[in-house]
């Protein structure tokens, strides 16, 4: 998503602020006439020039013209090189950005993540690195029988598992080997990487994927699929998966349908923290 449709998206809250009975008096005309500037040169996705923003909020040019002189000295306006057009100033994108990072990714993620699990049946998590573990912060339980083991706040050592090498993967080999320096890597399986060569090469297949399916890499019998989430600069700041017991999946369809919601989940969830395709 463009900065500018980020902005657009806000100007266009879901339900409308109920009409008060003294609207005409709390009402301000001018700040609403202002507010409609930024929305359609947001909305144009390219500069305006002053006629046309006239035009599209339906006053003259000459009160256009001081409605972007103001816009233009609080920072919330630039003008083009040409002189001739106007385009949002860094300061309105400031404000749009501080509305994306103030959204708690838990209550970003959890209706998306509750739908993931309706639709494949199975759990599905949410977790974050902290340091060299990663650390659980949705666990969505499956409507099954097959239940999953993981709970909100357990941890796992991040070089052992899927969601793990997905959130490593804004580091480099360097980096990685100085978070796991004074750390044993302890095989939870056979697959587990058990030094940081081993760790680069997975963590950089899972970057070239874009996702981790897992047959038994936690534990025998079992089976996952991950994938990373974004932000609004292309950082990995999360990773979601679906989990459980082989049992649980009709694994003919691991990499097809289920691996298409998981990967569909991700993006929805990173478009909701500014995310725009392409940078992850």
């Amino acid at each position: 998503m463009q900065p500018a449709a980020a902005i657009a998206r806000m100007s266009a809250p879901d339900t409308e602020m109920p009409i008060s009975k003294n609207h005409d008096v709390y009402f301000v005309p001018g700040l609403q006439r202002g507010l409609r500037v930024l929305e359609v040169i947001a909305e144009a996705r390219q500069p305006l020039g002053a006629t046309e923003i006239a035009r599209q909020i339906g006053v003259t040019r000459s009160s256009a013209f001081r409605l972007i002189y103001t816009l233009r000295h609080m920072g919330f306006l630039e003008m083009t090189r040409d002189g001739r057009s106007f385009t949002l100033g860094p300061r309105v994108l400031n404000i749009g950005f501080a509305y994306l990072a103030s959204m708690d990714i838990i209550e970003v993620a959890r209706a998306d993540l509750e739908l993931l699990r309706d639709r494949t049946n199975a759990s599905a998590h949410l977790s974050i690195r902290d340091g060299g573990e990663m650390l659980y912060l949705i666990c969505i339980q499956t409507r099954s029988g097959f239940l999953s083991t993981i709970n909100v706040g357990a941890r796992f050592p991040a070089y052992a598992t899927p969601m793990g090498w997905l959130l490593l993967s804004d580091l480099s080999a360097r980096e990685m080997a100085s978070l796991y320096a004074e750390e044993s890597m302890h095989p939870l399986t056979s697959q587990t990487p058990t030094n940081v060569a081993m760790l680069v090469q997975r963590v950089g297949q899972a970057v070239t994927d874009g996702y981790v399916l897992s047959r038994a890499i936690i534990e025998p019998g079992g089976s996952s699929i991950a994938a990373p989430v974004f932000d609004k600069t292309g950082k990995v700041v999360a990773a979601i998966d679906i989990a459980g017991p082989d049992s649980a999946f009709d694994i003919a369809r691991l990499d097809r349908e289920y691996l298409t919601e998981v990967l569909s989940t991700a993006r929805r969830i990173s478009a909701r923290l500014g995310h725009q395709a392409g940078l992850g």
